[in-house]
């Protein structure tokens, strides 16, 4: 019943709340990227959901676009803006996916929507964290976010899925709020961000 119906409105009670209390913040980020970055201070990107589902997830735009002699985009290190690194420090690029929340494409708590490119990479089981909506955070972010490896991520994801009730979502989120005023995890060892996945092969 929770999955069905509860945490359909605790998404949006929480999202509504969150999205009014933080307009001011969410004002000056996109005010201070469009005047300091000269560019569109939103980044989408087609992500993967619900059942693998595509929809596009919206993020303050926190890296520059910059690529190399063969057009390949150059390191997140080499992109990342110092603006782009506070604004990713303290989590409110992730402001604009309650937007996502709102629309039905997303949920407060679930496991991270990755890159589409990963869909073809993951084992039956790995598949499996497609069976509920992709969360804003999730139980792999509240233990470890990006500085733990991918096939200890997916582990997390995995039990989420086969143990989400409303204690597991109100404890995350909870522990959510501790963890970014700490910034525990941003980064994974070393990268700017997180590595990409790929495959089984990778730990």
């Amino acid at each position: 019943m929770y999955k069905e119906i509860g945490k359909r409105g605790l998404d949006i009670f929480i999202a509504t709340g969150l999205f009014l209390l933080f307009m001011p913040i969410f004002i000056i980020i996109w005010l201070l990227l469009t005047i300091f970055s000269g560019r569109d201070a939103f980044y989408l990107q087609e992500r993967p959901g619900l059942n693998g589902e595509i929809f596009r997830i919206i993020k303050f735009k926190t890296m520059k676009d910059a690529y190399d002699d063969h057009g390949h985009p150059l390191s997140d290190a080499l992109r990342m803006t110092k603006l782009g690194y506070i604004i990713r420090k303290t989590s409110f690029d992730e402001l604009p996916q309650l937007i996502n929340v709102l629309r039905g494409e997303m949920s407060m708590v679930g496991p991270r929507p990755l890159l589409v490119d990963y869909l073809d990479l993951y084992d039956e089981v790995q598949y499996t964290r497609h069976h509920v909506k992709p969360g804003i955070t999730g139980w792999a972010q509240i233990n470890g976010r990006n500085a733990i490896g991918w096939e200890k991520k997916f582990e997390l994801d995995v039990w989420y899925v086969q143990n989400c009730d409303l204690n597991l979502d109100v404890k995350i989120l909870i522990l959510t709020f501790f963890n970014v005023v700490q910034g525990k995890g941003v980064s994974q060892q070393g990268h700017v961000t997180v590595g990409r996945f790929m495959g089984k092969q990778t730990v």
